[in-house]
């Protein structure tokens, strides 16, 4: 749900946003991934996804992209001409701290991709989540690479936002098959997952789709890379069925969150005042303030 609530930040009312976390948590979720991980029809025709680059990241992904799609995107943040704007008087949160939360996630990926083996008690078990670790490693450090190359060469500064969101989109691309690859290609895995997630930032921005922390780029698009590569590296897999595996979760998911988006905004609603906004949902919709920075 983090992914969702990144993306629709600063503009969504709090009960809205809940309801929608139960639905996708407690229906959505749980139907997708039985898919695969139930035993389900994905599961028979040969999809792979080890620890769920599709069926967790693509999924919040393709929900989140639903989500800006209909609530819209922030007062001011676009231009007529469709430029990114800062959004003032807002700065831009605490880098350092952004910074200390990917490195958070970054350890946790650990645990998420080496605890998905599911078994430490021979051997084999063992050198595989060593293996698992040093890829996960690796496919971060190279979309972190990545970014922060793409970033200098077409935007003139390495971005470290950029970078961040390349470390992230790097563990979302080596999630659905953390195992075979060789080192070298964890990196690249990892790198191909930083480059498109950069780029795909920039097409959200000419479309004005409002992604506040990039976590479409970051998720659903690395996502959906890291599952369609797993052939690449595992013989036992067809790009046949990563493809049909990942359409087929991807759509599933943003048709159905669309579907309820829609329903909540023409009923309960979903969009905060204009007055909220220019406040910050932390004041607004919460009552207290997060940040007291301000550009």
């Amino acid at each position: 749900m983090s992914i969702v609530s990144g993306t629709l930040a600063e503009r969504i009312k709090i009960w809205p946003f809940f309801l929608f976390a139960a639905i996708l948590t407690g229906i959505i979720y749980p139907i997708s991934m039985g898919w695969q991980w139930g035993g389900g029809w994905l599961s028979v025709a040969g999809f792979s996804d080890f620890a769920g680059s599709t069926l967790v990241h693509a999924a919040g992904g393709a929900a989140a992209l639903a989500g800006a799609i209909v609530l819209g995107a922030r007062s001011g943040r676009f231009s007529s001409r469709g430029e990114a704007k800062p959004m003032a008087p807002f700065a831009a949160s605490s880098i350092p701290l952004a910074t200390l939360g990917v490195f958070i996630l970054w350890l946790g990926w650990f645990g998420f991709n080496g605890g998905s083996q599911l078994a430490a008690g021979t051997l084999e078990d063992v050198s595989s989540v060593a293996t698992i670790y040093i890829n996960t490693n690796l496919a971060a450090g190279g979309g972190v690479l990545a970014a922060a190359t793409v970033s200098r060469v077409i935007g003139g500064k390495t971005d470290v936002v950029m970078m961040l969101n390349g470390a992230i989109a790097g563990l979302v691309g080596i999630t659905a098959e953390p195992l075979t690859p060789s080192p070298l290609a964890a990196i690249f895995i990892g790198a191909i997952a930083g480059v498109l997630m950069y780029f795909s930032t920039k097409l959200l921005f000419k479309m004005k789709i409002d992604d506040v922390v990039g976590a479409i780029p970051a998720h659903l698009v690395a996502g959906v890379w890291g599952t369609l590569a797993v052939p690449l590296t595992n013989g036992d897999v067809s790009f046949g069925a990563q493809f049909l595996g990942t359409i087929s979760v991807v759509v599933f998911v943003f048709v159905v969150s669309f579907i309820v988006f829609l329903i909540m905004k023409n009923t309960v609603g979903l969009r905060i005042s204009k007055e909220a906004e220019r406040l910050g949902t932390d004041k607004a919709e919460v009552g207290v303030i997060a940040y007291g920075i301000r550009d």
